[in-house]
């Protein structure tokens, strides 16, 4: 589909982490870059809700993301479907895992561009590891509520292919950093992993590890957290992690489309700068390792599409 670029269209020249696109309404304003489709800035009136970088820096790690087509790990890049094995690159070697999904480095080029709105669309190409193409959609749009991220994948092969996605932004509640903000997390259940590889391990009550029931808002502090929980509860069937700061906070909300989140408080004390500064909340449609386990797992028939999406919005 070509390009339709629409009347007040802002786009901006591109850097190292592609093309840039602004877009803004009732307050909120938010800069995508087209690697990775990734949200690179968001504020409302003038207030950072998400860890920001330049547009002329590689995008740090995997901060602001699209992550298809799946969210999270594949435990040593290996999996089978349909009978047969495949072996991922191992993008995070450190930990021997297959990290995120294949689009976060790729362009994504732009179909429709907008004042309050941006879509953009690249084709996940058969390749060893995942030999299926899925065209992977992602629109981004502002209004009154917030802003919104949609997620398409849409299967135009011939072969059945397994399929997740998910976001990975980093919130920002307000002045200082994670230890100071307050978390509401209204998850039952935890997916506990191990300390090295931060492989799965098993489902097990956040009553057992108290460290993670944040059900009831309390502050951070010190806590440790790099795990996916599920038993989301939510009203009208949606979900809501909020993080609240003196004077304000920030959200994430989404459907029964991503009935897991990961949560991560941004632990690099070798890097100062960005030590626990901000709140890592990515919604996802399946675990970590779920080519392995199954759970909750899309598979995409020939032709087929699925769409998830999920809102971001000032507290």
């Amino acid at each position: 589909m070509a390009s339709v670029p629409e009347r007040g269209a802002q786009r901006r020249d591109e850097g190292r982490s592609g093309r840039q696109y602004r877009i803004a309404a009732s307050g909120y304003v938010a800069e995508i870059a087209s690697v990775g489709a990734s949200l690179r800035t968001l504020q409302h009136d003038g207030r950072d809700l998400v860890v920001p970088f330049d547009a002329d820096e590689v995008r740090p790690a995997y901060r602001g993301a699209t992550l298809a087509p799946w969210p999270n790990r594949i435990v040593d890049g290996a999996y089978a479907f349909e009978g047969i094995v495949h072996q991922l690159p191992l993008t995070e070697p450190e930990r021997g895992q297959a990290l995120h999904g294949l689009v976060v480095w790729s362009d994504f080029a732009e179909r429709a561009v907008a004042p309050d709105r941006v879509i953009l669309a690249t084709t996940i190409v058969p390749q060893a590891g995942y030999p299926f193409a899925v065209e992977v959609e992602v629109e981004y749009r502002v209004d009154d509520q917030g802003l919104m991220q949609h997620v398409t994948g849409r299967n135009v092969g011939s072969d059945a292919a397994p399929w997740g996605a998910g976001p990975h932004p980093y919130l920002v509640a307000g002045q200082g950093h994670v230890d100071d903000w307050t978390l509401r997390l209204p998850a039952s259940e935890v997916l506990t992993v191990t300390d090295d590889r931060l492989s799965p391990i098993a489902v097990e009550p956040v009553d057992a590890h108290p460290q993670w029931d944040f059900r009831a808002p309390r502050p951070i502090g010190d806590t440790f957290i790099d795990h996916a929980f599920t038993a989301l509860e939510g009203a009208d069937g949606l979900v809501s992690v909020e993080l609240h700061a003196a004077g304000g906070g920030v959200a994430i909300t989404w459907g029964d489309g991503c009935p897991w989140v990961q949560v991560h408080t941004a632990d690099t004390p070798a890097a100062p700068a960005t030590h626990r500064g901000g709140l890592a909340v990515e919604p996802m449609t399946c675990p970590p390792d779920a080519f392995n386990s199954g759970t909750d797992l899309i598979v995409l028939q020939p032709g087929a599409a699925h769409t998830v999406s999920w809102l971001i919005h000032a507290l």
